[in-house]
C-alpha cells in the first residue's frame, strides 16, 4: 500500500465511520478500487479504527469527561453511572458477535460487493424509515432507555456486515424506538468506544506475537491514521448537527445509489 492509498482510504474511513454509509462497505470498495489487498488491510483497518476512536474522544470530550467524574468520583448512584451503564447493556449484542461468531463475521470481508451492496440498499431503507416515521411524532421523543440500549445494542451487533452501516443502523434504530434526536446520536458514538478498542487491542496483540503478519510500511500507516483522525473530528461534528435537522434522507438515497452501482457491477 502506497502513501496516497493510505491517504485516500484514510479519508474514507474518517468520513464514512460516522456518516450513515458504511466504513467497513466503503473501505472494502476502496480496496477493490485501489487493488490493495492481502493482510495489510487488516492492520490499516486496526489503525484507521483507532484514529477514529481518537477523533470521538476529541469532539465529545466534555461528555465523556462529565461521565467519568461522575461514574468513579462518587460512590451515589447518579446520572452519569446510570447512562454509562446503559452503554455497557448495549454492548452485551456486539460481544456476543465478537465473541461467538467472531471468524464467521471476517469471512464476509474480502468477499467482493455483493453483500456491500445489498447492505447499504438495507441500510437506505432504515434510514429512510427512520426519517419518514420521526417526522409523523408528534412529540419529541424520550432520553435512552434501558430497553433503546438493547435493542441499539442489536442494531450495532448486526452492523458488523461490511455495508450495514453501524452509525446508520444505531442512530436509525435509536429514533425508530422514539428516542430524542438530540441524545441518539451522542450515544451512537459513545457506546461504540469500547468495543472498537477491545478489538483493536486484540489485534494488535495478534499483530505483536506474529499472528497477523503485514508488510505495511510507517508511512503508509502514518498518513492514514493522521487522514481519518482528522476527517472523522469534522464528519463526527457533522453527523450529531445532521441528525438534529433531520436531513438522514439524503444519506439514504446516497447509500441506495451505491448500493445498486455496487450490486450492479457485481452481476452484471
Amino acid at each position: 500500500m502506497s502513501w496516497l492509498q493510505a491517504l485516500i482510504l484514510g479519508v474514507v474511513q474518517g468520513l464514512t465511520e460516522f456518516l450513515p454509509v458504511s466504513s467497513s462497505g466503503h473501505l472494502e470498495i476502496g480496496h477493490v478500487l485501489l487493488g490493495t489487498s492481502g493482510e495489510e488491510n487488516l492492520t490499516f483497518a486496526i489503525i484507521v479504527h483507532a484514529a477514529t476512536v481518537l477523533s470521538t474522544l476529541v469532539v465529545l470530550w466534555r461528555e465523556v469527561a462529565q461521565l467519568f467524574r461522575g461514574t468513579f468520583t462518587t460512590l451515589q448512584w447518579n446520572a452519569e453511572k446510570d447512562y454509562v451503564t446503559k452503554i455497557l447493556v448495549s454492548m452485551i449484542p456486539v460481544f456476543i458477535v465478537g465473541v461467538f461468531f467472531k471468524d464467521t463475521v471476517e469471512s464476509f470481508f474480502g468477499n467482493g460487493l455483493l453483500l456491500v451492496g445489498i447492505c447499504l440498499l438495507i441500510t437506505a431503507v432504515l434510514l429512510a424509515l427512520s426519517e419518514w416515521l420521526q417526522k409523523k411524532r408528534q412529540e419529541a421523543g424520550h432520553e435512552v432507555g434501558y430497553r433503546d440500549a438493547i435493542i441499539i445494542g442489536i442494531a450495532q451487533a448486526c452492523a458488523v456486515l461490511p455495508g450495514l452501516s453501524r452509525s446508520g443502523s444505531t442512530i436509525a434504530t435509536g429514533l425508530l424506538c422514539g428516542v430524542k434526536k438530540e441524545s441518539v446520536a451522542q450515544f451512537s458514538f459513545l457506546m461504540v468506544l469500547i468495543p472498537i478498542l477491545g478489538e483493536a487491542f486484540l489485534d494488535l496483540m495478534k499483530l505483536l506475537r506474529g499472528e497477523i503478519v503485514s508488510d505495511l510500511g510507517l508511512l503508509p500507516a502514518l498518513v492514514g491514521f493522521v487522514a481519518a483522525f482528522i476527517t472523522g473530528c469534522f464528519a463526527c461534528r457533522f453527523m450529531i448537527e445532521i441528525v438534529r435537522r433531520q436531513r438522514l434522507v439524503w444519506f439514504a438515497i446516497y447509500c441506495a445509489i451505491v448500493g445498486s452501482i455496487a450490486i450492479i457491477t457485481t452481476v452484471c
